[in-house]
């Protein structure tokens, strides 16, 4: 697609055009996007996307970039950031706003100052609230959409809080409807003494930096776990822990990390993985399905 005139007039934030998705991915891999978008604000949001829909340029929005397969043909059309969408507000109640920029572990001091918890487990979790949102992220059991009393939606142009009675969701997932942007969750928490609050932060940054430190950029757990199973017993028991496609590899350290050992392709990655599920499939008769996002297109 190319991107000719003046794109988007009045837009304050950045615009990158044909931006390598390698520089915005914790896999560190990917192909050109016809247009990156940074916007400023919310109103610099709002003018980029009616932009962007009157001209029929298709958009898609990504948080920390963490849970991001990009193919090395890249994707055509608008990625948007909306990192600086990272307000973070006291409602009472227990109930904070987080804007969908605001980092995971931000968003669980900010709880904590105002003697609020219950979320610690997104502690470790690298990304954005928006894209845990956006994936239902979790740990032991609890996902963060159990916490989440509405969302506020940019959805068919405007800005819609949708009650938690309306969202539907299970694990690792959200379903919203196309075009939908997450701009922020009103977040139910509970009176919590901050104390408690920080020996769970430490014990889940600390249990995270044991066994998910795996030296090399990824994307966190690549595959999903099957009702019941954990994936990396899975992949153990096919004997694909530390298996390599060029400079792809099954982490050693922790065998549903798949890591790019620093020259790693797309296309290594997701061949890697292939081969992961089909070993799989041939000695345990189950079908792992990717936890991460998979997008763009072929070389």
């Amino acid at each position: 697609m190319s991107l000719s005139g003046q794109i988007c007039p009045g837009f304050c934030g950045e615009l990158l055009q044909n931006e390598l998705m390698s520089r915005h991915t914790s896999l560190k891999v990917g192909g050109p996007t016809d247009l990156y978008a940074v916007p400023e604000d919310l109103e610099d949001l709002l003018l980029l996307v009616n932009w962007l829909d009157v001209n029929q340029v298709p958009r898609m929005v990504v948080g920390g970039g963490y849970n991001l397969l990009v193919r090395e043909g890249g994707i055509r059309g608008a990625v948007i950031s909306l990192e600086h969408l990272n307000r973070l507000e006291a409602l009472g109640n227990g109930c904070i706003k987080a804007w969908a920029g605001a980092e995971n572990l931000q968003v669980v001091r900010f709880g904590q100052q105002l003697g609020l918890g219950g979320i610690g487990f997104i502690s470790g979790i690298p990304g954005t609230i928006g894209g845990a949102i956006r994936m239902n992220a979790g740990a032991y059991g609890n996902g963060l959409l159990n916490h989440a009393d509405s969302l506020c939606l940019l959805r068919h142009g405007a800005v819609q809080d949708v009650d938690h009675s309306q969202i539907e969701y299970g694990y690792r997932r959200l379903d919203l409807q196309q075009g939908d942007i997450i701009l922020a969750a009103i977040l139910q928490l509970e009176p919590t003494d901050p104390a408690c609050t920080e020996e769970e932060i430490r014990k889940d940054l600390e249990l995270r930096r044991t066994k998910h430190s795996v030296g090399y950029p990824s994307a966190g757990s690549f595959f999903k776990n099957p009702p019941g199973q954990a994936a990396w017993r899975l992949i153990d028991a096919a004997g694909m822990r530390g298996q390599t496609v060029g400079g792809a590899q099954m982490a050693e350290l922790h065998s549903n990390f798949l890591i790019n050992r620093g020259n790693a392709t797309a296309t290594n990655c997701l061949e890697l993985a292939e081969k992961v599920k089909q070993a799989v499939l041939a000695t345990t008769g189950i079908q792992l399905e990717e936890e991460v996002r998979i997008v763009g297109e072929e070389p």
